[in-house]
């Protein structure tokens, strides 16, 4: 594991036993596996974008807002792209790169990568206490939310409803990249 995930594996256990809860208690408020827990927090696997957004979601944080944690980032209202955290799931190979985020500003912006033929599954609980558009900016992405189906392309914009389960799916054979703008409530 790299140094970005064990900075966010001691973030997890820190957000834990801040709040004084066991592995069993973040495990069922989260729904993941206690095992998968104790595992990332030492550090000896990486998890996915569905573990962390239910992880996150625990904690009544944004993925953004877990990472922003992990870094300890706090500072300017200017992000370069070089100081723009990288984070991909081992699982997927999607790539996600903090744009930006602040504690002390509403917004959030990440861009995403989605190989082909893969797909992401966020729970519905993802969504709560946020607001939340897609903006394809390459290739083609359908998004399944609850059980609408939404086919975007190349500046498509998708402003999500209530909060439901939500699939990103990449059925082509390019990489798919995306823009997550995000307002918390």
């Amino acid at each position: 594991m790299d140094e970005a995930g064990l900075a966010l594996a001691r973030r997890l256990k820190l957000e834990r036993e801040a709040r004084g809860w066991s592995l069993a208690g973040l495990a069922e408020r989260a729904g993941v596996s206690k095992a998968a827990i104790s595992k990332i927090e030492r550090g000896e696997t990486s998890p996915t974008a569905t573990v962390l957004v239910r992880l996150a979601g625990a904690f009544d944080l944004t993925l953004a807002g877990l990472f922003l944690r992990a870094e300890q980032g706090v500072g300017d209202r200017l992000v370069r792209a070089d100081a723009q955290p990288l984070w991909r799931d081992p699982k997927t190979g999607y790539v996600r790169r903090q744009v930006f985020m602040r504690p002390e500003h509403p917004l959030e912006i990440a861009e995403i990568e989605l190989p082909p033929r893969r797909r992401v599954t966020m729970p519905a609980s993802s969504y709560a206490h946020i607001r939340q558009a897609v903006r394809v900016l390459s290739g083609r992405l359908l998004i399944v939310e609850g059980g609408q189906r939404h086919e975007l392309g190349p500046g498509d914009c998708l402003g999500f409803g209530p909060p439901a389960a939500t699939r990103f799916v990449n059925e082509g054979s390019k990489a798919c990249t995306y823009l997550v703008v995000l307002a918390r409530t």
